[in-house]
């Protein structure tokens, strides 16, 4: 594998000075090119073709994520490493819609740089904890809906009857269990199935494994038909995804 070619870009002499000398000093890199603005950075990346191009978030005159956004609309054989001097979630989210390989703080030192920059140029990404939580947290509340999406037409006590009709319970053993009459109980499964549009009781339950009911709790199923969902939150440490 040859060297990985890379185009700094930065509208600040300094930063790109101190990139180009953190870059000079690896053996395996090349710098191919610099650019002061984002409209700079698109013309070169079309003109040198660099397999990395390491952009600031905050250019004279577009964001880097435009940059990257319109970098990687017409190469996608060109990755994007964006620099920030802080981490804003909305940001690292608008990044990666961009087509970011990397986003990663002004402020890491140069040997971290420099491993981030290999991870991308063997077709990795790197990504901040925060962002990775965020990320997580985002992936977590879609699967989440997407399943309990299917139950919000039902209420607290009809997602309870659902849950053992699931699980092969009569109507009479329902009723015991949850202290209801067994008619009030047919009453349940009737709502049930014509609110999901559903002929039996086998649908019922089949639709209720599909759809993981079982992991559908209490608090989720007072407050799903408000819309609120409760996650919790996990640590977690940058991630380079190879």
């Amino acid at each position: 594998m040859g060297k990985l070619r890379l185009l700094v870009v930065a509208d600040v002499h300094v930063m790109r000075l101190g990139l180009r000398t953190v870059f000079t000093d690896e053996p395996d890199f090349e710098v191919v090119g610099e650019a002061d603005s984002a409209h700079q950075a698109i013309r070169l990346s079309g003109h040198l073709q660099p397999d990395i191009v390491v952009v600031d978030l905050h250019l004279s005159d577009q964001s880097g994520i435009e940059a990257c956004r319109e970098i990687r609309r017409q190469w996608e054989n060109i990755q994007v490493l964006l620099l920030t001097s802080y981490l804003d979630e909305e940001l690292a989210i608008d990044a990666i819609r961009a087509g970011v390989a990397g986003y990663i703080p002004k402020y890491m030192n140069a040997h971290e740089l420099v491993n981030s920059i290999k991870v991308i140029g063997q077709g990795g990404a790197v990504l901040e904890p925060t962002v990775t939580r965020t990320m997580l947290r985002r992936l977590q509340r879609a699967e989440h809906e997407r399943h309990h999406a299917a139950f919000r037409v039902l209420s607290e006590r009809e997602c309870e009857v659902l849950k053992h009709v699931s699980a092969g319970k009569t109507n009479s053993e329902i009723a015991v269990l949850l202290t209801l009459s067994e008619k009030t109980v047919g009453h349940h499964v009737s709502a049930i199935l014509s609110k999901l549009e559903l002929t039996n009781r086998i649908e019922a339950a089949t639709y209720a494994v599909r759809h993981r009911l079982d992991q559908l709790d209490a608090t989720y199923a007072t407050g799903v038909q408000n819309g609120k969902v409760h996650h919790r939150h996990g640590q977690g440490e940058r991630l380079t995804v190879a």
